[in-house]
């Protein structure tokens, strides 16, 4: 036996177990990743936009005041929009992370066949790097920005593909929570109140085994005028319950995920 080279070995075993331990820390659905590991109590907060921005006075201070740091992932329209622009420049001096979240904001697959793409590749990709076109103009550049979340949070194994070939990792929120249904307004079917919203998430985190460990949690920087109750208003409580729970709130790219493909 040639103990030498049996030993010199050991390095590339560790190595290999620690990236298969890190792979299977991941949760993937559909070729995204939506959540990261869930042995350590870090988690990341992202909002989204297209339409709205009313919230982003109360987002930006509450953040500054607390102390961290957030995820944003706004589309072309959103990055064009000049009452939007003083909101992303200060995003950017404060340190946040921002990335896209498409040009225009399509639907890519059916809600109810989820197999059956509604853009062809050729779409996606004018889209997505119209969005990165927009971005630039912040000094955003794609290097920086690698993490791409879809539009609607739909998608599907060949959007993944199509990402992963744009040199992307797409990614998308944890579920488990009704977090993502912040934007919805009384008229609608699926309308959870701010207090509903922000109970699902303390109660998913004091009822899981591991809490809110890898947590993607996904809110929207403003919502439709018809709904009365903001949660970005109760931002300041929701942080500091997950602090206080010692969670560490970071940026998408601080939540150990691969940021390539």
């Amino acid at each position: 036996m040639n103990i030498q080279r049996n030993f010199s070995l050991i390095p590339v075993m560790l190595f290999l177990m620690s990236v298969a331990a890190t792979a299977q820390s991941q949760q993937v659905v559909q070729g995204a990743i939506i959540r990261a590991d869930t042995t350590v109590k870090r988690m990341a907060i992202v909002f989204t936009a297209d339409e709205f921005g009313d919230g982003a006075d109360t987002i930006i201070n509450t953040l500054k005041q607390e102390n961290v740091k957030a995820s944003f992932f706004f589309t072309g329209r959103f990055y064009r929009a000049k009452p939007f622009k003083s909101a992303i420049r200060r995003l950017k001096e404060q340190g946040h992370y921002l990335g896209p979240h498409s040009d225009q904001h399509l639907l890519y697959c059916d809600w109810t066949k989820r197999d059956s793409l509604l853009v062809t590749q050729q779409q996606f990709s004018k889209d997505l790097r119209k969005n990165y076109a927009a971005m630039a103009r912040f000094g955003i550049a794609k290097s920086d920005a690698h993490f791409f979340l879809p539009p609607f949070e739909w998608y599907n194994n060949t959007i993944a593909e199509w990402t992963k070939a744009e040199g992307l990792q797409l990614i998308n929120f944890t579920p488990g929570t009704l977090s993502n249904a912040d934007y919805t307004t009384p008229d609608m079917k699926n309308y959870r109140s701010t207090e509903v919203v922000l109970n699902s998430i303390k109660k998913y985190a004091q009822g899981n085994a591991a809490g809110l460990n890898g947590f993607i949690l996904l809110l929207h920087f403003g919502t439709d005028p018809k709904r009365p109750d903001k949660l970005y208003n109760r931002l300041p409580e929701l942080i500091r319950f997950l602090k206080y729970n010692g969670y560490q709130l970071v940026r998408i790219d601080e939540l150990g995920l691969p940021s390539l493909p």
